[in-house]
This record gives C-alpha cells, sequence and structure tokens, in this order.
C-alpha cells in the first residue's frame, strides 16, 4: 500500500512543500497526495513531472487524488 499526504485544506505552497519532501525522502516508490484545489494538483504535477516522477490524477468528489509513481 503506498503511502498518502493529506494535503487537502493547505494553502499554498504547503502541498506542493509536503510533495517534494516526501519525493526527497524516498527518492523513488509510490505515494498519494490528497488535495481539494485545481492549483494544488497543477503545481504538485509540474513539480512531480519536473523531477522524473509518473503522476496520475483521479477526481473523487471534492477532491483529487495524485498518485506519484518513480521506479
Amino acid at each position: 500500500m503506498s503511502q498518502i499526504i493529506d494535503a487537502r485544506g493547505l494553502s499554498c505552497p504547503q502541498p506542493v512543500i509536503a510533495a517534494d519532501r516526501k519525493m526527497k525522502e524516498l527518492g523513488r516508490g509510490v505515494f498519494e497526495v490528497l488535495v481539494d484545489t485545481e492549483t494544488a494538483k497543477e503545481n504538485i504535477a509540474r513539480l512531480a513531472q519536473q523531477s522524473g516522477w509518473k503522476i496520475e490524477t483521479k477526481q473523487e468528489g471534492g477532491d483529487i487524488r495524485l498518485l506519484l509513481e518513480k521506479t
């Protein structure tokens, strides 16, 4: 099971900082980030792609689930 960061309700840039910290901590692997704004989704997706991580997004009601993976 992947690790989950719940960044819902956090104002920018906190969701991006949390995702960046986890990417650096893991180096590779899989984890999820839950966000509730389009801005947070776009910023995390941009960061992930620049860092060589694959990203999948899934809308779940008012929440957005980002699955990040690097092998």
